[in-house]
């Protein structure tokens, strides 16, 4: 039987794999690209588990063939088959590296096929992938790239190879409008991504993080405590620009580019509608910070930018509202934050200055190496 825990070797190659688990596990938290393809379903998975509990692991056992047999095991082999033809570095896993990898494994190699199992299975892969995540924040510095709403951060990091995107792999830009179309990862795949790019940079031999300023969630999804506690002591660098070109940033990430995706995935209607409602949404949920008499003019301001955007292809009532909340409502929590900071602040500039510091910084580095 072909057992493998080559565990960082799985990670840096992007490792097809197939996670024979159920779908409610699999959406809970599953190893990066894995194809769920399962052993038995959700239900099938609920009614072997009461007989476990009822009459213990062999009847639970003879459920489970007695329930994947026939047409429904020959498809799910066929199924995986498939897949392991498509992609013919294939591994498998289960839970623990048990019985149903071990099962599905023997299915596929009667068909011919030699698939490695996880050692281990999805449990050993989380454990390590959170050691190293521990690992690699404790081992290497971390720099941190903080600027007010709108001072074009995300441009900054996109430039740089060195980078720690945390936005980028919440699918979340961190602002009560940072929500994106796409849903959110779960919190476990969150933390398992963020285990992934670190060992990518530390295999590329960087020797510190470079990072944006954030919060302790980024909507939904929660930084690691251990990378929080080391952001909290880690150099802070302030990205700095007008105030006019932070709302022609904002216009166009949330109000244009917004409404262009909307559209792009529902229609020219209905995505506008859709469009309409996502801020809309994201305004009611900053009510109590803004207090209800200014939530209500600011909302009435809103609504008549966007019924002339729509009406009139005229984007230029949304840089209003933005600026309104740029002024009373982020750069105050900005500036309230950023007084916590003081101690920590190593250097001030604009995007040219800070990324000529970290350019000059990846140079020095190599001529020591």
């Amino acid at each position: 039987m072909n057992i493998v825990d080559n565990f960082k070797e799985i990670v840096l190659q992007d490792t097809p794999m197939i996670d024979v688990r159920a779908p409610i596990e699999f959406d809970k938290g599953t190893i990066l690209g894995a194809k769920n393809l399962t052993l038995m379903d959700d239900e099938e998975r609920r009614l072997v588990g009461i007989c476990y509990k009822e009459k213990g692991q062999q009847q639970a056992i003879t459920l489970g063939h007695k329930l994947v047999c026939g047409d429904v095991k020959a498809q799910r082999v066929e199924a995986w088959c498939n897949y392991f033809d498509e992609n013919p570095n294939t591994h498998i896993f289960c839970f623990r590296g048990g019985l149903r990898s071990k099962t599905s494994q023997q299915w596929i190699t009667d068909t011919g096929r030699d698939i490695p199992l996880i050692k281990g299975g999805y449990k050993a892969f989380r454990q390590y992938l959170m050691s190293e995540t521990e690992n690699i924040i404790e081992q290497l510095p971390i720099h941190i790239i903080s600027g007010k709403t709108g001072c074009g951060k995300t441009e900054l990091l996109d430039v740089m190879d060195d980078i720690l995107d945390l936005e980028g792999l919440a699918n979340h830009r961190g602002s009560a409008f940072g929500k994106n179309i796409s849903p959110q990862p779960s919190q476990i795949n969150f933390e398992n991504q963020i285990g992934k790019r670190l060992l990518q940079l530390q295999d590329s031999e960087q020797s510190h993080l470079i990072l944006e300023d954030e919060s302790r969630t980024i909507g939904r999804c929660a930084l690691p405590e251990c990378l929080r506690q080391k952001m909290l002591r880690s150099n802070v660098y302030l990205l700095e620009d007008d105030f006019d070109n932070r709302v022609e940033r904002i216009l166009q990430d949330y109000v244009i580019n917004m409404r262009l995706q909307y559209q792009q995935n529902f229609g020219e209607e209905a995505g506008f509608n859709r469009f309409g409602e996502y801020l809309v949404t994201a305004f009611n949920g900053i009510k109590r910070r803004l207090g209800s008499q200014r939530h209500t003019e600011l909302l009435k301001v809103l609504q008549q930018a966007l019924s002339q955007q729509q009406s009139q292809n005229d984007h230029s009532g949304h840089m209003h509202w933005i600026s309104v909340l740029l002024t009373d409502y982020y750069d105050p929590i900005y500036e309230y934050q950023l007084d916590k900071k003081q101690d920590r602040i190593v250097f001030r500039g604009n995007k040219k200055d800070l990324f000529e510091l970290f350019k000059e910084k990846r140079t020095k580095r190599k001529a020591i190496q």
